[in-house]
């Protein structure tokens, strides 16, 4: 069956991806939405009232009975004001109602439940100043009779009250608790939707790149795939940021390259530095254990039980090239300098042989030694130079070299099998790792991450201007 499973053609894949990653991008805002809704709702409630009353319910929000009842009797006074004034009975027992939910408003603060205690202070503070009483409670007992509103105006009191005071009490809410004393929330009924969907997605997802991939398996496809587990979490929805920059960027909706590296900038920089100073100063202490161990010492004087990569010696191949670097690349480079040492060696031999001061006493023959000095120092350079050039070369002369080769290795083991040399050299050689590792450490320090970031960088637009030069170059 599995054999026969036919996979989805690419432009299928590429529809896909798009449409995941759009659902997923909306999952994510209906989800930030959600979360600062509680926060925000007053200004929702301000400016899209329609919104508020749709999306109520999804939280559990209900009208405050207090707050509510309280303001459908400031609406029946209102109405009753504007049909028969202030000198009626209905009236005045309004009235008497409204300074008596005043005295509840106060002493109880509908608004704890709502955690809206600014909005409540704002609340008191407002009638107290336009009042003029230092408590709230007398304020509101003193609005609410005929007296105050026929001497400061029943039209102008009752219009501050609908637009300074109402909307703070109409902003109040009633949250009911579940059995675990949390407020209810229904929007998991909603998200409940998207999990099942990416969940599903994930799943088939991750199998068809196990089957697709030899050596992948449906476990390793899901890892590899880690960040779409964020879609499923519904808790932390805020993190589902993750795979959406990631689809949005893979399936080319959006480009999310400049936000990615701008968001992962600083902990990039920090994260390459700290990781390239492990690095280095792992190896070097690896190193310098395989120093003092003396796993270095065995890998020289005991090769044949030491793990080797490949067929061949290792120490003898780099002994060979190097033999072959020197006579034929360095060698000819360092003639001049060769000549010279030998002109020196032979004129410092000659000077203090008594043959030589016998010579320079006959006046015919006073330059001889200067010349044959001249003439020998350089026929030996280039001698010396061409003999192991063409020695080898020679079948036989290369043989020579490699019984020489064979017998210089026998020999350094030899010395260095002597326990007092080994110590000395370990000792020197951990020395000096631990200076360059001291060093690498100090520069690095030294330097902030921010600028081998900007380093970095500037090689991408570099190489990126070449590319696009050679673009040009290319279409014309």
């Amino acid at each position: 069956m599995l054999q026969t499973l036919k996979y989805p053609s690419k432009k299928w894949i590429a529809w896909w991806a798009k449409f995941t990653a759009i659902l997923a991008a909306f999952n994510l805002f209906l989800g930030l939405f959600d979360l600062s809704y509680i926060t925000m709702r007053d200004v929702y409630l301000r400016y899209v009232p329609e919104l508020v009353t749709l999306y109520d319910p999804v939280k559990g929000i209900e009208p405050h009975p207090q707050t509510e009842k309280y303001l459908e009797s400031v609406d029946r006074l209102v109405d009753l004001v504007g049909e028969s004034g202030l000198e009626s009975q209905q009236t005045e027992a309004l009235l008497t109602g409204l300074r008596s939910q005043s005295d509840a408003l106060i002493d109880e603060n509908p608004f704890t439940g709502s955690g809206k205690f600014a909005t409540f202070a704002k609340l008191q503070r407002r009638v107290s100043d336009r009042v003029g009483s230092d408590s709230a409670k007398q304020a509101l007992r003193r609005f609410w009779t005929t007296d105050y509103l026929q001497t400061y105006g029943v039209r102008s009191e009752l219009a501050f009250f609908q637009t300074r005071i109402a909307p703070l009490l109409d902003g109040n809410y009633y949250r009911p608790t579940d059995d675990y004393g949390q407020p209810v929330d229904w929007y998991w009924r909603i998200d409940a939707w998207f999990i099942a969907f990416f969940a599903i997605e994930y799943l088939a997802l991750t199998f068809f790149v196990s089957r697709r991939r030899p050596g992948v398996s449906w476990g390793d496809a899901m890892l590899r795939r880690w960040y779409d587990l964020f879609l499923l979490v519904p808790i932390w929805r805020w993190l589902r940021i993750i795979p959406v920059a990631v689809r949005l960027h893979q399936s080319k909706v959006a480009n999310m390259e400049g936000i990615l590296s701008q968001i992962t900038y600083e902990p990039a920089a920090y994260l390459s530095d700290r990781v390239s100073e492990f690095v280095t100063v792992r190896t070097l202490n690896q190193a310098q254990e395989a120093i003092t161990e003396g796993d270095m010492a065995r890998a020289i004087l005991q090769p044949s039980s030491y793990i080797s990569v490949g067929d061949a010696n290792t120490l003898e191949t780099i002994t060979d090239r190097l033999l072959q670097l020197t006579i034929y690349r360095v060698l000819p480079e360092v003639q001049p300098e060769l000549r010279s040492l030998l002109h020196y060696s032979l004129d410092s031999a000659f000077r203090e042989s008594a043959f030589v001061e016998l010579i320079e006493r006959i006046p015919a023959l006073q330059h001889l030694p200067q010349d044959t000095i001249d003439n020998l120092s350089n026929y030996l350079a280039n001698a010396t130079c061409d003999a192991l050039a063409n020695a080898y070369a020679d079948e036989i002369g290369r043989e020579r070299f490699d019984e020489l080769t064979q017998e210089f290795q026998v020999a350094l083991r030899q010395e260095l099998q002597d326990e007092k040399t080994l110590d000395e050299l370990q000792t020197l050689l951990s020395d000096l790792l631990e200076e360059v590792k001291i060093n690498y450490v100090q520069r690095s320090a030294e330097r902030t991450p921010e600028e081998t970031i900007e380093d970095v960088e500037a090689v991408f637009d570099r190489i990126e201007r070449e590319n696009a030069a050679a673009s040009s170059q290319d279409s014309t």
